[in-house]
């Protein structure tokens, strides 16, 4: 599955949730509400994600390997670095 889209649907700069992004696969299905958060040592990205029945979050999509995780995550955060230089 290929990234053929990623759209920075919003710059947030106060606080810790700094961009809102949609990523499209194979232009053909697109994963919205991707979170870019800025943590203690680095911006990283966390997934769609809704509370359960015992109050935790858990993520309503995700990358099952590290490999594609990691990917993601560089691709979603150089269109954030793009978006946010102009």
């Amino acid at each position: 599955m290929t990234i053929t889209g990623i759209k920075v649907r919003k710059l947030i700069p106060e606080g810790k949730l700094k961009g809102i992004v949609s990523v499209t696969f194979d232009n053909s299905f697109a994963v919205h509400d991707i979170k870019v958060i800025e943590g203690d040592n680095r911006l990283f990205v966390a997934m769609p994600s809704r509370r359960d029945d015992t109050g935790t979050f858990r993520d309503i999509v995700h990358p099952i390997s590290t490999e594609a995780r990691n990917r993601m995550e560089s691709e979603i955060l150089e269109a954030y670095y793009n978006a946010k230089a102009g």
